[in-house]
């Protein structure tokens, strides 16, 4: 099949290349990708390109664990079977915000989120409680009381559990901010694919909370987020992909996966000015500190 097959087209019109990227250079010490979903299909080339695959490549490159995100009620499962298979993976379980609405107006958001404090406490395996929290972006006002709702619950679910609370934050800057000052949250909260300003970034690290960066803080057009991740110290900050979305530069649009975090890792320490061992000893203790070592 030529590369030029190996395409597809998006729903806005582009063109998407789904030649999977090569390998980049091996991490000089391990890291972890803090937020993947290995159980989404990335659309990529090569049909035989599973978690087992994605796992080894991780590995191969030095990215040597993963944590696994729920964003429904079955995908938290395979979030946590997926965990118990495989023991460089530990779960996080949720609602995804824009799920809420939906399940609000089903009469099902209460009963799911029960499932998901059950989840919750499965055991060791279970590290976080998300990805929730608001998005402003493919919801409209009808549904956010309803993604606000949601997003108390998980917090309450990881406050009980003590777990770390994982958020999703899409144009809805305001509103988590908001719901986090008055709620009572557990002791680690980590900002999933950090898109605030600098000025955010300083105000969650002020409050100890961490902040993970995603292949995002690589985009050409991305100049503001790279200026908030020079805004906080180190020891706020974590790597991630999103995977199997936010393809780090110079692979954008292409297949993702966790072996692709060395992109995003050397990016971090040009932007920070550190030296690329210390980024990523210290991204590894921050990952430590938030979902614990396993």
């Amino acid at each position: 099949m030529s590369r030029m097959q190996r395409s597809a087209t998006t729903d806005d019109g582009r063109r998407r290349d789904l030649v999977r990227p090569p390998a980049p250079e091996p991490l000089p010490l391990p890291v972890t990708d803090t937020h993947c979903h290995l159980d989404i299909g990335d659309g990529g080339d090569d049909d035989t390109f599973g978690p087992d695959q994605a796992i080894a490549a991780a590995a191969d490159v030095g990215v040597n664990r993963i944590v696994q995100v729920g964003v429904s009620l079955p995908s938290s499962v395979v979030a946590v079977d997926l965990a118990r298979r495989y023991s460089s993976v530990v779960a996080a379980v949720a609602l995804h915000p824009n799920e809420a609405p939906r399940l609000a107006v089903d009469g099902e958001l209460d009963d799911a989120l029960a499932g998901i404090d059950r989840l919750a406490g499965a055991g060791d395996i279970v590290r976080g409680v998300g990805e929730t929290g608001m998005d402003r972006f493919r919801t409209g006002p009808d549904g956010i009381p309803a993604q606000e709702e949601s997003f108390r619950g998980h917090i309450e679910i990881a406050r009980r559990r003590e777990l770390a609370l994982v958020i999703h934050d899409r144009d809805a800057h305001g509103d988590i901010l908001r719901v986090l000052e008055d709620a009572d949250l557990p002791e680690r909260v980590v900002f999933h694919c950090f898109s605030g300003d600098a000025e955010m970034a300083r105000y969650c690290a002020r409050r100890g909370w961490f902040l993970s960066f995603a292949g995002t803080v690589t985009f050409k057009n991305a100049g503001s987020l790279r200026e908030a991740l020079a805004a906080v110290p180190l020891e706020h900050v974590l790597v991630e992909t999103d995977a199997p979305f936010l393809t780090p530069h110079p692979h954008r649009g292409r297949p993702n996966a966790s072996y692709l975090v060395p992109l995003t890792v050397r990016a971090i320490a040009e932007v920070v000015g550190r030296d690329l061992e210390a980024v990523c000893s210290t991204i590894q203790h921050n990952t430590e500190m938030a979902f614990g070592t396993w």
